[in-house]
């Protein structure tokens, strides 16, 4: 198996994957993604349509909370390909028990690993380091930029734990103006 590790997070359907890293003198190689192993793991069909990456100049940009609303709703798994971040990922399913509940992980190119996040979750991270590379494997729903929403992540009633004061935080104009939790309208939650 090309996998150390997959295991569900506290958010149903949301799974940390730690793939194996083979290293020596001259650096490593690891399968980033096997889609048989990581299918029969998971149980989850992963019709990969894009693989798209961002890359983050500073410490400190962030990107997010995003999401797409049906009928154009994805599935991603990602991973920091160069430097580190802080991935969150939010549970806006409006039927579910954990909905407004998150999850936090620290993904590094050095350790390679990732999280699947399917459709019903908002996602963004922030970079921990200059120059971070991110990359995403988009499954399902095309990209469509009158369905992208979006959650604020300095809402308080999150509670998000950010290693870095609001200040430090770098967001793109959009993102600071995204609704919080409660503002969302009910038709665009999933």
């Amino acid at each position: 198996m090309p996998y150390e590790q997959i295991s569900e997070t506290d958010l149903k359907g949301v799974f940390k994957i730690q793939p194996k890293v083979f290293t020596d003198a001259r650096g490593y190689y690891s399968p980033t993604l096997v889609v048989s192993e990581f299918e029969e793991a998971t149980r989850i069909n992963f019709n990969l349509i894009q693989i798209a990456t961002s890359f983050n100049s500073e410490k400190g940009v962030f990107r997010g909370l995003h999401y797409q609303a049906s009928p154009y709703t994805q599935g991603k798994l990602v991973m920091a390909t160069e430097g580190s971040v802080l991935d969150i990922v939010l549970d806006i399913r409006k039927n579910s028990s954990t909905f407004g509940k998150h999850i936090t992980e620290i993904l590094t190119a050095k350790k390679q690993n990732q999280l699947w996040i399917p459709p019903g979750f908002a996602h963004g991270y922030l970079a921990l380091e200059n120059n971070t590379r991110f990359t995403y494997f988009v499954t399902d729903g095309v990209y469509s930029p009158q369905n992208e929403k979006g959650v604020n992540i300095f809402d308080p009633m999150l509670e998000i734990d950010l290693p870095l004061s609001n200040s430090e935080i770098k967001l793109s104009d959009k993102d600071q103006l995204l609704p919080s939790l409660s503002n969302i309208a009910k038709e665009d939650l999933l």
